[in-house]
């Protein structure tokens, strides 16, 4: 269970942030006024500690405390924490406002690198702004789009704080990460949680590896005149 929670919260939440994260870097691009007052807005989760982000969540969610069930489209009062489903939905929305930014930033720094005169080219072509954005800017951001989800992927599957905080692994919710805290802290199993501290380890040099040689071989070929 711990790591098909893991599983799920690093799947869906990297997913949802590359298609955020990409939007969000497009108009941070293209914005013609206030472009450096946008990118510090967007920037501020990401400058947030963790910790403080997932307190933030927890109260925001919370039954006695929280303004969501509060919210006009919020029909009945909900115990966002009294379930599993519902509990791991708050953590990978937590994740995905906390670490979105991140992702942004990273496929920012590949908008840039690509030459306008691709775009002034395509458009006298009559290419439309899909048709540039499928053929000029997804092959050309290949690498940067690999860069940051490996970033993210790695980070996703040692999540930890914002279970920590919120549930602290309750209502089925435990990550791997906290497993072994578990063990290693609160039941002193030494032997068991050092195993999985090392099988963590394994696990993040094996993501890294299926990345690099997996999809690092496709973005090559799929440069041009690769």
């Amino acid at each position: 269970m711990d790591v098909f929670n893991t599983l799920i919260i690093m799947v869906i939440s990297v997913g949802i942030e590359l298609v955020l994260g990409m939007v969000i870097a497009l108009v941070m691009h293209r914005a013609i006024f206030g472009r450096g007052v946008v990118r510090t807005v967007v920037l501020i989760p990401y400058g947030i500690i963790t910790v403080v982000a997932a307190f933030a969540w927890q109260f925001a969610f919370a039954t006695e405390t929280g303004f969501v069930n509060n919210l006009p489209f919020i029909a009945d009062e909900k115990n966002w924490f009294g379930g599993h489903i519902s509990s791991l939905a708050v953590i990978i929305m937590a994740e995905i406002w906390k670490t979105t930014p991140f992702m942004a930033l990273l496929l920012l720094a590949g908008l840039v690198t690509i030459p306008n005169e691709l775009y002034e080219a395509a458009k006298v072509d009559g290419a439309s702004a899909w048709q540039r954005f499928r053929k000029i800017t997804l092959p050309l951001m290949k690498p940067a789009i690999l860069v940051a989800v490996l970033f993210r992927t790695l980070e996703a599957s040692r999540v930890f704080d914002s279970i920590f905080i919120m549930t602290r692994g309750a209502q089925n919710t435990e990550s791997v990460s906290i497993l072994g805290f578990n063990q290693l802290i609160n039941r002193l199993n030494l032997g068991l949680g050092s195993a999985i501290s090392v099988l963590i380890f394994l696990g993040v040099v094996l993501i890294a590896f299926l990345f690099i040689k997996g999809f690092g071989v496709k973005v090559e070929e799929g440069r041009p005149g690769g």
